[in-house]
C-alpha cells in the first residue's frame, strides 16, 4: 500500500505539500496540484484516516449501539440514523450488542476506542458496569427509545405509557374487557412504562389488572409465539390482547392461528411500534405507531449538535405516537 511518502517521491514535492493538497488546508499551485493528484491516482493512495483524526481531533463518525439487529422496528430507526448522518458528513458504526450485557459493554469500549465523536445507545439493559462506563465515557452521546437511570444525557423516546394507554383505551372502547397485556422483559424501562399505560387505562375504565393478565416475553417472534400459546392454554383467555412489540405480535398472529382461533373474530389483538411488516401481516396488524423516522434524525440532530460545541446541558425529547387501526382489533363479540 502506498504511504504519503511514496507519493511525494513520484510528484517531486514534499510531504507537507501532499497532505495540504488532500486535507485542502493550504493554497497550491495548480501545477504542483496536479502532479500530485496523478501521483495519488497513479499509486492508488489512500489517505489515513486515523493520521488525519489526530490532527483534527475528529474522525467524522458516530458510534451507535443497537439491541437486536434482526428486529425491523431497530433496523427501520438504523436506517433514519444512517441516512442523516451519511447527509451530515458522517459514517455510522454499528454494533448489535444481541440482547447481551457483557457484549454491549466490550462494544462501548471498542468505539470509544476507535475515537468516535459521539455515541447513539438504545441500550440492551442496564447493568452496573455499563453506567459506570457511561458516567466516564469522554464523547457526546444519546440515549434512544430506552432511558437508564441516572446517566444524565441527552434522550429521544416515545412517549411509552401514552402509547400503552392508547393501545388499551382502543379495546376497550371496542367492548373488551378481559384485556391481557404480553409484555417485553421486565427489566427495560421502555416495558415498563408500556405496561403502566396499560394499568392505567384499566383502571380508568373501573377494570383490574390482575397478575393474570399480565405475560412477560422477550420482544421475539418466537416469544411472542411461546407466550400466546400460554395465554391461550390459561384457564380464562382473554378476549382481547395488547402486544407490547410487533414482532412479538407476529409470533402471537401465528400461535392463534395454529390454535385455531380467528383474529379479531373471535380475539382482538394490537401491537406497538407499527413496524413496515405489520400492514402485510394476516390479518393486517392494529397497532400503536413510534415515529421511528424522526427519532432517528433527531437522535443524530442531538449528538451533531453536542459535537459542535453548541449545547452543553442535556435534553430530552420525547414525541408523541400513533393508534394506526387495521383489522387485527375488532367489537367484542355478545358471547364474550
Amino acid at each position: 500500500m502506498a504511504s504519503i511518502k511514496d507519493v511525494a517521491q513520484r510528484a517531486r514535492v514534499s510531504t507537507t505539500t501532499v497532505s495540504h493538497v488532500v486535507n485542502r488546508t493550504r493554497f497550491v499551485s495548480d501545477p504542483v496540484r496536479h502532479e500530485v493528484e496523478a501521483a495519488i491516482r497513479e499509486l492508488n493512495y489512500v489517505p489515513s484516516a486515523v493520521a488525519r483524526s489526530l490532527k483534527s481531533n475528529s474522525t467524522k463518525t458516530i458510534g451507535m449501539l443497537i439491541p437486536n439487529c434482526s428486529n425491523p422496528y431497530f433496523a427501520e430507526i438504523v436506517r433514519s440514523v444512517e441516512d442523516h448522518c451519511f447527509g451530515a458528513g458522517y459514517t455510522l458504526i454499528l454494533c448489535n450488542t444481541d440482547d447481551e450485557p457483557h457484549r454491549q459493554s466490550a462494544y462501548l469500549q471498542a468505539l470509544t476506542e476507535k475515537r468516535i465523536d459521539g455515541m447513539i445507545i438504545i441500550s440492551t439493559g442496564e447493568g452496573k458496569d455499563f453506567q459506570r462506563m457511561l458516567h466516564g465515557l469522554p464523547i457526546p452521546m444519546v440515549l434512544l427509545d430506552r432511558e437508564i437511570d441516572e446517566v444524565n444525557c441527552d434522550l429521544v423516546e416515545t412517549a411509552h405509557l401514552q402509547g400503552g394507554l392508547m393501545a388499551t383505551e382502543h379495546l376497550i372502547g371496542l367492548g373488551h374487557r378481559r384485556i391481557a397485556c404480553l409484555a417485553g422483559p421486565a427489566n427495560l424501562n421502555s416495558s415498563a412504562q408500556r405496561i403502566e399505560g396499560w394499568r392505567s387505562a384499566l383502571a380508568k375504565a373501573g377494570l383490574a389488572a390482575s397478575s393474570e393478565l399480565l405475560w412477560h416475553s422477550d420482544f421475539t417472534s418466537q416469544g411472542g409465539f411461546n407466550t400466546m400459546q400460554a395465554i391461550l392454554a390459561s384457564p380464562l383467555a382473554p378476549t382481547a390482547v395488547f402486544v407490547c412489540n410487533d414482532l412479538m405480535s407476529i409470533g402471537a398472529l401465528s400461535a392463534a392461528h395454529q390454535a385455531g382461533i380467528q383474529i379479531p373474530q373471535q380475539m382482538s389483538l394490537i401491537g406497538f411500534d407499527d413496524i413496515e411488516l405489520a400492514q402485510f401481516a394476516s390479518p393486517a396488524l392494529t397497532t400503536i405507531a413510534q415515529p421511528k423516522q424522526r427519532i432517528g434524525i433527531a437522535a443524530v440532530d442531538m449528538v451533531l449538535e453536542r459535537i459542535q460545541g453548541g449545547r452543553v446541558q442535556a435534553r430530552q425529547l420525547i414525541l408523541l405516537p400513533e393508534l394506526i387501526v387495521r383489522n387485527s382489533t375488532t367489537v367484542v363479540r355478545p358471547d364474550h
